[in-house]
């Protein structure tokens, strides 16, 4: 798993790893995305790291933040 590889060796306790890797599957669902190697992954994975430093503690929380700062799955404007 692409945050599990990202978030090795880093100072956050175990809550707040699980904390950010639910948060990440809840990001990925939300996109419809599988493949954890698909490039996209590791940017929503580093997006949802950027969000749990800012203090927000709530996974489906932090998971909708990245998705609406990505971008990713709007559809277009008209």
């Amino acid at each position: 798993m692409t945050i599990s590889r990202l978030l090795q060796g880093s100072k956050l306790g175990p809550e707040e790893i699980e904390r950010l890797k639910s948060a990440y599957r809840l990001a990925l669902r939300r996109l419809c995305l599988v493949d954890r190697n698909d490039p996209i992954a590791e940017i929503v994975a580093r997006e949802i790291i950027e969000i749990g430093a800012t203090g927000v503690r709530d996974p489906a929380e932090i998971s909708r933040i990245a998705v609406e700062q990505l971008g990713i799955g709007r559809p277009p404007s008209v």
